[in-house]
């Protein structure tokens, strides 16, 4: 089990080459989908530094608060409210240079400026998004988009039985 991930490259791109091989080492064997989260966002709070890393699960109608690394965070979201309710009512990540400029943002802390939202699947079910905040305007980029899907695609190679009983 690793205990620190180590990082050289200063440039986004060249960091992300270097977590996929210590994220795979750290999820990889793990099949608990809460504990494979949890480590998913430390990781890319240790890669990256963003104000805030984490999952929002598909309960119901609305998506619950999951692991998260970062300040404490809005508990519940409605289908479609927010970035987060939109990636997940349209299945498709959600790009926000200025949440400022987002019509409907919830804002859960006043000091998130961009906000990055990727929607997570299990098999063909859309079962949470993962949602990044940062405290930089225009901070997340379609190179965000493209490295972090193949990572939540592995995330969720590992979970065992229905999308269901996987993130229960």
């Amino acid at each position: 089990m690793a205990e620190q991930l180590f990082f050289q490259s200063t440039d986004k791109l060249s960091r992300y080459a270097e977590l996929r091989p210590q994220l795979e080492a750290l999820i990889g064997s793990e099949t608990d989908a809460v504990a494979n989260m949890a480590n998913f966002c430390a990781a890319l709070q240790a890669a990256f530094g963003w104000f805030w890393i984490g999952f929002y699960i598909v309960r119901e109608e609305q998506l619950v608060l999951g692991p998260f690394q970062g300040p404490i965070a809005c508990t519940r979201i409605h289908f479609g409210k927010g970035v987060c309710g939109t990636a997940w009512a349209q299945k498709k990540s959600q790009l926000v240079p200025d949440v400022e400029a987002f019509p409907g943002h919830i804002a859960c802390s006043s000091l998130s400026r961009s906000e990055l939202v990727l929607p997570l699947y299990a098999g063909q079910s859309l079962v949470g998004v993962l949602d990044l905040d940062s405290l930089e305007l225009d901070d997340f980029g379609f190179e965000d988009i493209r490295a972090l899907e193949p990572f939540l695609e592995g995330l969720q190679r590992h979970w065992t039985g229905s999308p269901e009983g996987a993130i229960r």
